[in-house]
C-alpha cells in the first residue's frame, strides 16, 4: 500500500496531465457531439422548411393553372361578343345586296378576333403567373414562423380578393383598348386586299407578322433597343398606378394601402426585361400553334402531292382569301376548346414560364421581402 502511494506521490504531475487530457478530449468530445446535433437539427430545419415551401410553390402553380383555366369562358364569351362574326355570316345566308361590303367587316373582324385570342390567352397565362407567385409568396411568409410575432399579414383574405380582381382590367377595359389596336392594325394590313386575293401559308404568316408588329411597337424605344423598353402590351394588363401616400391620404385603410403597393410591385415587375421577354415567347408560341391549327387546311388534297416535302407544299399551295376568312373566324374554338386545351396547355408548359414563375415565387417568399 505505500508502495502504490509512493507511486502515485512520484507520478502526481504525470496522473494530474493525463487526467486534464482526458476530461479535455472528454468535453471535447461533449461539445462537438452538441454541435453536430445542432448542425444536424438546424438543416433538418431548413430540408422541411424548403420541403413546406416548395410544395406551398406547387400548389401554388395547380391553382395557376386551375385559375388560367377557368377564366378562358369568360374571356371566350366577351371577346365574341365584342367581335360578333356570327351575326355576318347569318346576314350572308340571306343574300343581301351589300354582300361583299358585309364580307369585308367579316375579315376585319375574323383576323381581329383570332389574333386578340392569341394574344389576351398569352397575357392571361403570364400575368396570372405573376400575380398568383407574389400573392403566394406572401402568403408563405404569411404562414412561416418568421411572422408570427405581432407581424401584420400581408396577404389576409381581404387583400388577396382586392388585389386579384385587377385582373378583371384584363378582361374589361384592357381587352376593350387591346380590340381597337388589333382591329386598326389588321385594317392597315389587310384592308386593301381583295377577297379574291390568294395567300399562301406562309404569306398568310407573313401579313400575321405585320398586324403583330404594329400591335407590339414599344413606345419611345429607339430601334434595337426594344427589349429594354417598357412593351406596349402592358397598358392591356393593369390599370395606371396608384400612389400608395395618396390613397392614404384619401382616407383608404391599411389593407387597401396594402393592395396598392402589391399592384404597384405587380407593374414593377410587369416593366421588367423577363417579362418582356417571357411574355413575347409565349405570344410567339401561340401565334405558331394558330399556324399550325390553319396549316391544316392548306394540305394537298391529293395523297400523291401530300407525300412532298412541307416547305414545298406550304409555298405552293394557295387559297384565295374568302377561303381563309372562314377558316380564321373558327380558330377562337380552337383557341379556347375544352378539356384537354392543347393551346393553353402548351403554354403552361413552357420552361420558361415555369422557371420565371419560380423566380417571381422565390423573389417575394423571402424574410427580406417584409423588410422592404
Amino acid at each position: 500500500m505505500i508502495s502504490m502511494w509512493n507511486f502515485l506521490k512520484r507520478h502526481k504531475k504525470k496522473f494530474l496531465f493525463v487526467g486534464a487530457v482526458a476530461g479535455g478530449v472528454y468535453l471535447l468530445g461533449k461539445y462537438a457531439q452538441r454541435k453536430i446535433r445542432e448542425i444536424q437539427e438546424r438543416e433538418a430545419a431548413e430540408y422541411i422548411a424548403q420541403a413546406r415551401r416548395q410544395y406551398h410553390f406547387e400548389s401554388n402553380q395547380r391553382t395557376c393553372n386551375m385559375t388560367v383555366l377557368s377564366m378562358l369562358p369568360a374571356l371566350k364569351e366577351t371577346l365574341m361578343l365584342q367581335l360578333n362574326s356570327e351575326c355576318l355570316t347569318s346576314l350572308l345566308k340571306t343574300r343581301p345586296t351589300n354582300k361583299l361590303e358585309i364580307w369585308e367587316d367579316l375579315k376585319i373582324i375574323s383576323f381581329s378576333r383570332s389574333i386578340v385570342a392569341v394574344y389576351s390567352t398569352c397575357m392571361l397565362v403570364v400575368l396570372l403567373r405573376v400575380q398568383l407567385n407574389i400573392i403566394g409568396g406572401y402568403i408563405y411568409l404569411d404562414n412561416s414562423s418568421v411572422v408570427k410575432n405581432g407581424t401584420t399579414l400581408q396577404a389576409s383574405p381581404e387583400i388577396q380578393q382586392q388585389y386579384l380582381s385587377s385582373i378583371q382590367h384584363l378582361l374589361g377595359d384592357g381587352l376593350t383598348e387591346l380590340i381597337t389596336v388589333v382591329k386598326q392594325s389588321v385594317q392597315q394590313v389587310l384592308g386593301s386586299l381583295s377577297l379574291k386575293h390568294s395567300l399562301s401559308l406562309i404569306e398568310l404568316e407573313e401579313k400575321i407578322k405585320e398586324i403583330r408588329s404594329q400591335v407590339e411597337e414599344n413606345r419611345g424605344c429607339p430601334d434595337g433597343e426594344k427589349s429594354e423598353c417598357k412593351s406596349r402590351l402592358c397598358q392591356y394588363l393593369m390599370p395606371d398606378e396608384e400612389n400608395p401616400l395618396t390613397a392614404q391620404a384619401c382616407g383608404l385603410t391599411e389593407k387597401d394601402v396594402t393592395t396598392i403597393r402589391l399592384l404597384n410591385e405587380t407593374r414593377d415587375m410587369l416593366e421588367s426585361l423577363d417579362f418582356y421577354t417571357v411574355l413575347n415567347s409565349c405570344i410567339s408560341r401561340g401565334f405558331g400553334r394558330l399556324l399550325d391549327s390553319v396549316a391544316e387546311f392548306f394540305r394537298p388534297t391529293d395523297p400523291e402531292l401530300n407525300k412532298e416535302s412541307t416547305l414545298h407544299s406550304l409555298s405552293s399551295i394557295s387559297l384565295p382569301l374568302a377561303k381563309i376568312i372562314p377558316i380564321i373566324n373558327g380558330q377562337i374554338h380552337s383557341i379556347y376548346s375544352e378539356m384537354p386545351n392543347h393551346f393553353v396547355q402548351d403554354l403552361l408548359l413552357m420552361e420558361q414560364v415555369k422557371d420565371f414563375a419560380a423566380n417571381v415565387y422565390e423573389a417575394f417568399s423571402t424574410p427580406q421581402q417584409l423588410e422592404k
